[in-house]
């Protein structure tokens, strides 16, 4: 890096050392997994505190083009997996077309009595009860997606782990129960991931990441489905195409 800091700029100088590693990382021919300078090494090369390379390569941190490795140092991250908007998301597609493997983890099926949120998405009466299907997805067994899958129980009765361990869900509802999702409304918003989801998702409390709502539809347009997914930021992007 033969740049240097402007330090009497109005650009904050950590933003400055984040923007130049940035396209350091981009033009250099570096690829993940290689050793950043260490935040010493960082103020000597570029006459700055320690506070300053610390807040720069916090912020590519929470960004995901770093990674943290405690008592290693900081290394460049895997690049974001990207999914298209202009279909239904389809995470095992997403990892097939990454090369990546993808593997879910079922942490919990049960029936439950809907919130008013879920009965009111669902179109569901007073003492109808849900399926509530929670499981982690991973690829190649890092965790990506917190997924929370909320199904009217009349419709998938019996349904079991087994049914879904190696399938998607939408075939076995599809195949094992007659219900064929047509269209889906999805919403995407910026959360900070709480305490219960780091611990699946193993990043911090307080880490960036995207809420994912989709209501899903059969050929009559009534809602079969509500998923809540809480996605790693620094792992995945989204993106559209405009004509």
């Amino acid at each position: 890096m033969e740049r240097k800091l402007d330090h009497s700029s109005v650009i904050p100088l950590y933003h400055q050392l984040k923007e130049l590693l940035k396209e350091s990382i981009e033009k250099d021919g570096v690829k993940p997994g290689d050793k950043m300078p260490s935040e010493n090494e960082l103020c000597t090369q570029f006459n700055i505190s320690r506070n300053t390379a610390k807040k720069a390569i916090e912020d590519l941190v929470q960004e995901g083009v770093l990674k943290r490795i405690k008592g290693k140092g900081t290394f460049i991250a895997k690049p974001k997996l990207e999914q298209s908007l202009t279909g239904f998301y389809s995470f095992s597609k997403v990892m097939q077309e990454s090369g990546l493997e993808s593997k879910d983890i079922m942490i919990d099926l049960k029936v439950v009595k809907p919130t008013t949120k879920v009965m009111r998405i669902l179109q569901l009466h007073r003492n109808d009860k849900v399926i509530e299907l929670k499981r982690l997805r991973c690829a190649n067994n890092e965790p990506i997606i917190l997924e929370t899958s909320y199904i009217p129980e009349r419709l998938v009765q019996g349904i079991s782990t087994k049914d879904i361990q190696n399938s998607s869900l939408y075939d076995v509802m599809e195949k094992t129960f007659g219900i064929m999702v047509a269209k889906a409304k999805e919403v995407f918003e910026p959360i900070l991931i709480q305490e219960y989801e780091s611990k699946y998702l193993e990043v911090k409390e307080g880490y960036p990441a995207l809420l994912l709502e989709r209501i899903a539809f059969d050929t009559s347009e009534t809602p079969v489905e509500f998923c809540h997914s809480v996605v790693r930021g620094d792992r995945c992007r989204f993106y559209t195409e405009l004509i």
